[in-house]
């Protein structure tokens, strides 16, 4: 009996399990559907009404913004109510406490509007421009905001990764925002991000999280140029292009270790080192352990006199160098300036001696006439 009921259960365990058994047919749904496709999901206000016209309750988020957002929002928060009050949703902005709040209205028809209010105020919290910050508000755009602050423990660490997300004058980010086709945003603890495709805001995710994780965002972005070259292809499109995608593997590149200074080896004693002399020892073998307070404290106050002479004789001859140098320089300048003057022509002088001394141009040769030299 024993061997029969062994022989049952192996043979129903052997039975492949039906895990369909309890799912049924869904009419509604099949291949034809693209559930990517957000035209067939948008609220028109023509034709989806609510019941009795409005929401039954009232709806609102608050969301925290630091103080250097203070000045930029109060000076945009006019557009931000202008632009809620035309899909008829309420704000408001609490400067003493830094929060912002929107809440649905009476006049409220799309129930899913309040959602979009919400994620408006995140972004404009995470330093996103009003004007991007606004397209939110379009039922074709969606956001994400990622939360990187947790992910490496390191404050260091940490900083050089999120820099090698940007890169060198914010090219990486350049280029990923071109192949995500999304609006990326690094402020902080947080990066975030706006595009019109689910796809592009989960690309952009797992690009950000990997940076994280201590991979370079360099290796995505050339898996995600090899995926947009192969959905350009439509034969290519329902297989599987792990073989076309690079394989990169892990390095754990040797690091240079410091050069240690080689110890020179002792000569080996079976006795012990000396032991180390105490305050105390060093007091007793001078003696000074047995003076009195008064003599220690002349000691002190020696020690210290000393100590000054030194440092005010060291500080004279500092000066007198100082001096000296002076000296020499004035002396120099001295010196050249006698040179200048010996050097210097002085031309009413010359003219002077030169008429004293009857030259050609002397006042005697002018007088003479040419009878003087004709007899």
């Amino acid at each position: 009996m024993a061997d029969q009921d062994n022989e049952d259960k192996s043979s129903a365990s052997n039975k492949a399990k039906n895990h369909n058994k309890y799912r049924r047919d869904k009419p509604w749904d099949n291949d034809q559907i693209d559930h990517w496709n957000w035209d067939e999901h948008k609220w028109d206000p023509e034709k989806d009404k609510l019941p009795g016209g409005h929401l039954l309750e009232e709806s609102s988020f608050a969301t925290l913004f630091p103080k250097y957002r203070e000045t930029y929002l109060r000076q945009i928060w006019p557009v931000v109510t202008r632009a809620l009050d035309g899909v008829k949703i309420a704000c408001e902005l609490n400067l003493v406490e830094g929060s912002m709040t929107v809440r649905t209205t009476n006049r409220t028809s799309d129930p899913f509007v309040i959602l979009k209010a919400r994620d408006l105020l995140k972004l404009l919290a995470r330093s996103i421009p009003v004007a991007q910050a606004l397209k939110i508000l379009q039922d074709e755009w969606h956001c994400d905001i990622v939360k990187v602050g947790g992910l490496v423990r390191n404050k260091e660490r940490f900083v050089k990764r999120r820099q090698r997300l940007v890169g060198p004058e914010g090219s990486t980010l350049k280029a990923l925002e071109i192949l995500t086709g999304c609006y990326i945003l690094v402020q902080g603890n947080t990066v975030s991000i706006m595009g019109s495709s689910f796809q592009g805001i989960k690309q952009a995710r797992r690009v950000v999280v990997d940076c994280m994780n201590n991979i370079h965002p360099v290796y995505n972005i050339k898996k995600l140029m090899i995926q947009k070259e192969l959905a350009k292809d439509p034969k290519l499109q329902n297989e599987d292009w792990s073989r076309f995608l690079p394989q990169f593997k892990k390095k754990n590149v040797p690091r240079k270790k410091p050069q240690q200074k080689k110890k020179e080896k002792k000569a080996y004693t079976p006795f012990p080192p000396a032991q180390t002399p105490r305050k105390i020892d060093i007091q007793l073998e001078t003696g000074e352990y047995f003076a009195t307070q008064q003599a220690q404290e002349q000691k002190k106050l020696a020690t210290r006199k000393a100590a000054a002479k030194e440092t005010s004789q060291r500080k004279r001859l500092a000066r007198e160098e100082e001096e000296s140098k002076v000296f020499k320089s004035t002396k120099s300048e001295e010196r050249k300036q006698k040179k200048r003057k010996k050097t210097d022509v002085q031309v009413d002088q010359l003219k002077q001696k030169l008429e004293k001394a009857g030259g050609p141009n002397s006042s005697q040769a002018r007088a003479s006439k040419v009878s003087d030299f004709i007899e």
